[in-house]
């Protein structure tokens, strides 16, 4: 009899309260809804070497520049629509903390360090958007 009047508690429960069996989502990062997509230059503050231009569609690259688009899982320091901090760890490949600054949706300050491939790392970048990204070898766009 006393679990006759469990069960219908339980329905009720996951029927009620907002969120109780819906999977959880991950929070967005303010900073990069602001940063426009496009073409834009990546200029290093100290090694011009490591400048690039990238073809930006998904702002959320520029958490890991120096990961690129392996999987990792992140956790937010910070976060505002001027700016954010974020941790993140790849499995097999390192982890690292980035923190973007918004200066304006055109203009990006980037700082990012950590480990890769059992190797430290400190990158600065200033980003500035120069354009919309241009196609070339058949469509593909452009990310030198």
């Amino acid at each position: 009899m006393r679990l006759a009047v469990l069960i219908p508690v339980a329905v009720l429960a996951s029927v009620a309260i907002p969120g109780f069996s819906q999977p959880a989502q991950a929070p967005t990062i303010a900073a990069l809804q602001v940063i426009q997509p496009g073409q834009w230059a990546l200029r290093s503050r100290s090694d011009p070497a490591q400048s690039r231009a990238l073809c930006l569609g998904d702002p959320v690259l520029l958490l890991q520049l120096r990961h690129g688009t392996a999987a990792c899982t992140r956790f937010i320091v910070a976060n505002d629509p001027r700016g954010a901090t974020v941790q993140y760890r790849c499995a097999g490949s390192g982890h690292g903390r980035t923190t973007i600054r918004v200066e304006t949706p055109r203009l990006i300050q980037i700082e990012s360090q950590g480990i890769m491939n059992n190797e430290p790392f400190v990158v600065e970048f200033e980003g500035r958007r120069v354009g919309e990204c241009v196609a070339r070898d058949g469509g593909s766009a452009s990310s030198r």
